[in-house]
């Protein structure tokens, strides 16, 4: 073991998609600069374009183009394949939802849990929206689940530090491993002052919610409550819900971060109605003082002050998140206060804690 300061090294599940989990990564690497990556998969195409920058190394999924662009493919090989990598440093510091922290190491193995596995403890939720290919890896799993139990709460308790991103997280991880975990909230990667980039056709005023294409998400709730506001819109960032009137719904995918720090700055409020573990999409907003209607549940309990830079809707109900609307519309939040409760969650902090502990 070095005598001087600690090697550090990184690993994630993989790195192929723009979510909260990779930017988490990117803040991770803003903590140890020095720090190379390992994850299963890697798309430079399809994830953020700062990953170029990192030292990445990947595993043998990654040569499959299958996979690579659909890591969830690789489901009945990831655990081995995770369990034969052996990371070389002093300190690994591991961003998982499910497969990086069952990685060897040869020194001390720091996980930060976005969510024990969804697809072992929450299958209902996680297979919500599925089709063709990835529906059929329900019933295939099944008979395999109780094997990937044993093998992920081996890979938990492994661990010499457990964090976690929310309190929600923090309880789930406690009745799946027994493991006290302590919360460390995801820092914010965009600034107010950052470049801005409108994106033609997209008036400012608009409602925002910002998704990935999966059933959990709920966009289609948030159009149906949208469609009977009177001069109300909405814009989608990810797959547009099916039917519905683009007069009042717009979807915009693949764009910059330029672009999305113009949505988040000109949006009259993010609704975000998600299953979300922690999710960054509203501490986002509110660094540019954009209030939140929040469904009241997971990791939205830990972001949103109900009054000070949001409200929260209680049921996953059209009727819910118009009188959520309605109610921030009636408080008239005072932007510059959402932006101050925002400052919580920056990065130096993230970072610094981090550091603290890698020692």
């Amino acid at each position: 073991m070095s005598t001087g300061s600690p090697s550090v090294a990184l690993a994630a599940d993989y790195l192929t998609q723009r979510g909260g989990a990779e930017r988490v990564v990117l803040a991770m690497s803003a903590a140890f600069p020095e720090a190379g990556i390992l994850a299963a998969a890697y798309d430079p195409e399809s994830t953020y374009p700062e990953f170029a920058d990192r030292r990445i190394t990947t595993l043998w999924p990654d040569r499959i183009g299958a996979f690579r662009s659909d890591p969830r493919r690789a489901f009945p090989v990831l655990a081995p394949t995770w369990s034969r990598a052996l990371v070389d440093a002093d300190v690994t510091v591991v961003s998982s939802s499910g497969w990086a922290h069952g990685v060897r190491t040869t020194g001390r193995k720091i996980v930060y849990c976005h969510n024990p596995a969804r697809w072992l403890y929450q299958r209902d939720d996680y297979f919500q929206g599925f089709d063709g290919v990835m529906r059929a890896l329900r019933p295939a799993s099944a008979p395999v689940a109780p094997l990937l139990r044993r093998w992920d709460r081996k890979g938990a308790r492994d661990a010499d530090l457990y964090l976690v991103n929310s309190t929600s997280v923090r309880r789930r991880v406690r009745e799946v491993y027994g493991i006290e975990a302590e919360v460390l909230h995801p820092p914010v990667m965009l600034r107010p002052d950052d470049a801005q980039e409108p994106i033609p056709g997209i008036e400012p005023g608009f409602l925002l919610t910002v998704s990935r294409a999966r059933g959990y998400k709920n966009a289609a709730l948030l159009a149906e409550a949208v469609s009977s506001l009177p001069d109300t819109r909405l814009v989608v960032v990810g797959e547009p819900p099916e039917g519905v009137d683009p007069r009042r719904v717009q979807a915009v995918s693949g764009i910059s971060d330029a672009q999305l720090t113009w949505l988040y700055a000109n949006a009259e409020a993010l609704l975000a109605a998600s299953h979300e573990d922690f999710g960054l999409t509203p501490v986002e907003a509110n660094t540019f003082g954009t209030p939140v209607v929040a469904l009241r549940f997971g990791g939205y309990l830990d972001s949103v002050a109900e009054g000070v830079n949001g409200v929260f809707f209680d049921t996953e109900s059209a009727s819910s998140v118009r009188a959520g609307i309605v109610e921030l519309r009636r408080l008239g939040l005072d932007r510059d206060r959402v932006a101050d409760h925002a400052r919580r969650f920056a990065l130096g902090p993230f970072v610094a804690r981090l550091r603290e502990l890698a020692t």
